[in-house]
């Protein structure tokens, strides 16, 4: 025999605190992180908070260039060339920063 049982009889559903953590609203994203210069420089604080740190020999001194409107850093040291995406997530992709970012924000 089926027996009903009352909202107040019934066991609580946990909550989801990942769902329901604090956040950066869409909006506030968008103003954040909606362009491509604003992406690069979050990018650029995130892997060298502290300045440029070659990733081949840990050295700090540098040069940077721009060729075909990338900028490449030059260690003084050992003379390796890096730009802001290699060696991280972004390394091969095509697809601009902001993508990126927008993937990694609905994601998250």
């Amino acid at each position: 025999m089926l027996r009903s049982v009352s909202t107040s009889e019934a066991p609580a559903m946990p909550q989801n605190t990942i769902q329901f953590q604090r956040g950066m609203s869409l909006s506030t994203f968008i103003e954040t992180y909606g362009t491509e210069e604003a992406c690069e420089a979050a990018l650029l604080r995130a892997r060298w908070p502290n300045g440029f740190v070659c990733p081949q020999c840990g050295h700090r001194e540098h040069s940077s260039f721009v060729v075909d409107g990338r900028r490449y850093w030059q260690c003084a040291r050992c003379r390796e060339q890096t730009t802001l995406r290699s060696g991280t997530l972004f390394h091969a992709t095509r697809l601009p920063l902001t993508k990126w970012f927008q993937a990694i924000y609905l994601v998250t």
